[in-house]
């Protein structure tokens, strides 16, 4: 691709997903739409495609990747599944949930940060989850946008950000639940651990599970190495963070500068201020986790001095919303 050109972006006609299913079959890189937010996908069984996905976004090799597949009849060749992993993919999937499983030796160490686990799911878009048919093969995918960088929602966001490192973004219009997806931690499933919050809620797990899910940090004991490989993506400290400042409130203060922009998860009663913002109008979380990413973005380019966000209360999709916020104010 040359340096000086653009990623098209591609309707999701059945000619186009052939012509992108056919890029994917020769080792080449496409941003896809998910349901969660869009992803910069290879296929997960080629070493050398997935390296793409690593240099295109500068991405850690620590961090590994998650691999979507169409059917749950494809796990097999992917991961060692036991009996809590398939009572969540019964409940969840196609959906919004991944799963960390010790991997078959099919997907390539760069995919699981050479870990002997792989994180998986099968999505639910089903723009996505026809590429994944024709394409005939289980899909790597993190966000596709620069790493540590606030997740992209749209397929401008992708062009945005990764226009002149990838050639192809499929366009399945704005992402419905706009956070990532939930991860869990199902290696030993006598000890699940919640990695990452998402729209599968902690509740559902463990009402599916009968059993409790602890929130569990990404590398459970500390090691004292930065540089330990993470057992899931999006898990370090600071991520989906904008260039700006993102300052965080239980309740945000009366006096505001006019210099800084204020994002509420509900629209303010009685304020016509240019500097402020909400998630959702009437502090639907369901809304306010679909726009967060977006706004987030805007406010970056706002040319605002800092953002200063309110925290949702709650649990549920609070705590995601909360998670991914937390990690874009992390020092």
């Amino acid at each position: 691709m040359s340096p000086h050109s653009a990623a098209r972006i591609y309707r999701g006609t059945g000619r186009n997903l052939s012509l992108l299913a056919a890029q994917l079959k020769r080792g080449e890189l496409v941003a896809v739409p998910t349901e969660t937010v869009y992803g910069l996908a290879a296929n997960a069984f080629d070493t050398s495609a997935c390296r793409k996905i690593f240099r295109a976004k500068g991405r850690p090799t620590r961090d590994p990747l998650i691999v979507h597949f169409h059917d749950l009849k494809e796990l097999d060749a992917i991961a060692v599944a036991n009996p809590a992993a398939l009572k969540l993919a019964r409940a969840f999937w196609p959906g919004p949930l991944t799963i960390v499983l010790p991997k078959r030796k099919t997907i390539p160490a760069i995919v699981s940060a050479g870990l002997p686990s792989v994180a998986v799911r099968m999505p639910a878009h089903p723009l996505f989850r026809r590429l994944l048919k024709l394409t005939g093969r289980p899909l790597a995918a993190p966000s596709a946008n620069v790493f540590g960088y606030v997740s992209p929602t749209t397929a401008e966001h992708v062009r945005h950000g990764l226009g002149r490192k990838i050639r192809s973004i499929l366009d399945g219009g704005p992402a419905q639940i706009g956070l990532e997806s939930t991860i869990v931690d199902l290696r030993d499933p006598m000890q699940p651990r919640l990695l990452r919050p998402g729209a599968v809620t902690r509740a559902e797990l463990e009402r599916v599970l009968g059993q409790v899910v602890p929130l569990a940090g990404a590398t459970g004991k500390k090691s004292g190495n930065p540089r330990a490989a993470l057992v899931a993506p999006g898990t370090m400290k600071r991520h989906y963070s904008p260039q700006t400042p993102v300052v965080l409130h239980e309740t945000m203060p009366p006096r505001r500068a006019e210099d800084e922009a204020w994002l509420f998860v509900a629209k303010p009663a009685g304020t016509r201020a240019a500097n402020v913002f909400w998630l959702d109008a009437r502090g639907e979380l369901g809304g306010a986790a679909r726009t967060l990413f977006a706004q987030l973005r805007r406010l970056d380019r706002g040319g605002f001095r800092k953002i200063h966000v309110e925290l949702p209360c709650g649990p549920g999709l609070a705590e995601a919303i909360v998670d991914r916020l937390r990690r874009a104010a992390a020092k």
